[in-house]
């Protein structure tokens, strides 16, 4: 009995601390596109520079995506969900920025590595779920998404769907133009 109780408090003590460290560090990526640097206008100008047109309500969609995902993981709240939007995230910077890099995130331009890592790790977490210390235990039914192979469902199709669709919709990379 009591190595199961340690087993459990290792393994929702681990499940808090990806769920935080994700979702505050993605909070903070929305945070800067909106009150730092080129704000919302140059995050857009970039958007648009990228392809992923209109700029500035592309720029406007990330960041509060970016804030509204990071916030459900923090407190634990739809996480499965919430983990799919991170990783539709990612997609969408896989495919508009860094597959032309490779894989390394010290190649020029930044390659994959760092966004697949996000990528994954979201997966981890929505797929295993917010563990004990979350709104989802305290809210929500007691077998929402407890099924580990539906929770991976749920969080790859959503995620890597949404991010499809997203670039099926609106990106239009810029011609390249030769010398």
């Amino acid at each position: 009995m009591l190595a199961s109780s340690v087993h459990g408090f290792s393994l929702n003590f681990v499940l808090l601390v990806l769920r935080v460290y994700l979702g505050a560090m993605i909070v903070s990526h929305g945070y800067f596109k909106i009150f730092r640097g080129g704000k919302l206008a140059g995050t857009g100008a970039w958007f648009d520079s990228i392809g992923m047109k209109p700029g500035r309500l592309h720029a406007t969609l990330a960041a509060c995506t970016e804030i509204g995902v990071g916030v459900l993981l923090i407190a634990g709240l739809l996480t499965s969900f919430a983990a799919a939007g991170l990783i539709a995230l990612m997609v969408v910077a896989v495919w508009t920025v860094h597959l032309k890099n490779g894989f390394f995130v010290f190649h020029p331009g930044q390659g994959v590595e760092y966004c697949l890592m996000i990528a994954v790790a979201a997966l981890v977490s929505g797929t295993f779920g917010a563990g004990r210390y979350s709104l989802d235990t305290l809210f929500l039914h007691p077998h929402f998404l407890t099924k580990p192979s539906h929770a991976l469902a749920i969080t790859l199709i959503l995620g890597v769907g949404g991010g499809a669709l997203q670039l099926v919709v609106f990106f239009r990379p810029p011609l390249e133009t030769t010398p």
